[in-house]
């Protein structure tokens, strides 16, 4: 710090003794700006690291929440994997960029109401989520010091993904979008359209996490999904009836006949047309809990 002073103090003598046009004096200035950042003393060097930006890994458990599970027990947890990279803009604010793959599903074998365990439907399905969420955390974290190396925080966003409900049958899975289990384009219900397999869901969330050292940070997060679809679960409707169904080619049920109505597998055949199937004014919606490694990037940045 001394001699950044001396050499400041020299510099405005020589230039009081020696006036040089405008130009020549922001030559000058600028050359002595680039000396001091080649040579700015030890002392300052922790003042001047910057964290630029992480590289972390995720992984933990999801669960889903809609038309099978409408009291949000949480008794089929299935796991979850992700990658992140989060950008860094002061002590408190980042964005990240984060890419998961999510197992969910559930059963109605798990439902004490009397009529969803005569329903007797299940589902799995795999996701896929890209998200894009902004993260702000309470408490000042400066990774590597003693002071700031915790905080807890709060992070929200947006994420685009795919599903695929799938339902397993005598062993064999079977997907269940193709097969139109509530009439969804079929002409008979020209207002139930196809759902996409690609949707969006708004995030909030939050998570505490702890600086191992100046390289390595730990930590929980919590995320849950307000979806824009009713269609994770393949159940939203009523049932349109086993008529609505056409027999095979050799006279038999089809796979979509049997798999829209489950009951007759566990009792009486609930399934007649117009009968609710599942609640179509809520949406479904999903939930992750992470334990979070992240790997730091920095960088050296002059101050003055």
């Amino acid at each position: 710090m001394f001699h950044t002073k001396k050499l400041y103090f020299t510099f405005l003598v020589l230039f009081m003794r020696h006036p040089i046009n405008y130009l020549q004096c922001l030559k000058a200035f600028g050359l002595g700006i680039a000396f001091l950042c080649l040579t700015g003393a030890t002392a300052s060097a922790q003042k001047e690291l910057q964290y630029t930006g992480e590289l972390g890994f995720t992984a933990g458990g999801a669960h889903y929440f809609g038309d099978l599970n409408t009291r949000y027990a949480l008794n089929a947890i299935k796991p979850t994997v992700g990658i992140y990279y989060r950008k860094y803009f002061n002590d408190y604010v980042g964005a990240r960029a984060h890419f998961r793959f999510s197992q969910l599903g559930y059963s109605d074998v798990y439902n004490t109401n009397e009529f969803q365990k005569s329903r007797n439907l299940s589902f799995n399905s795999d996701i896929y989520e890209l998200a894009l969420q902004g993260d702000f955390n309470f408490f000042r974290f400066e990774p590597g010091s003693e002071e700031y190396r915790f905080t807890p925080y709060f992070t929200g966003g947006m994420s685009i993904f795919h599903f695929n409900p799938y339902a397993m049958y005598q062993g064999q899975k079977y997907f269940l979008e193709p097969m139109r289990t509530e009439g969804r384009g079929l002409a008979a219900y020209p207002d139930r359209k196809t759902y996409s397999l690609i949707n969006y869901a708004w995030l909030i969330g939050g998570g505490v996490k702890y600086s191992i050292n100046s390289r390595m940070n730990l930590g929980v997060e919590v995320l849950y999904r307000f979806t824009g679809t009713d269609y994770l679960d393949d159940v939203s409707t009523t049932y349109i009836g086993v008529d609505n169904f056409p027999l095979g080619p050799d006279g038999q049920p089809t796979m979509a006949a049997i798999l829209q109505d489950r009951s007759s597998a566990v009792g009486q055949t609930i399934g007649v047309a117009g009968r609710q199937r599942g609640n179509s004014r809520d949406r479904d919606h999903f939930a992750s809990v992470e334990i979070t490694f992240g790997i730091l990037f920095t960088s050296y940045k002059c101050k003055f």
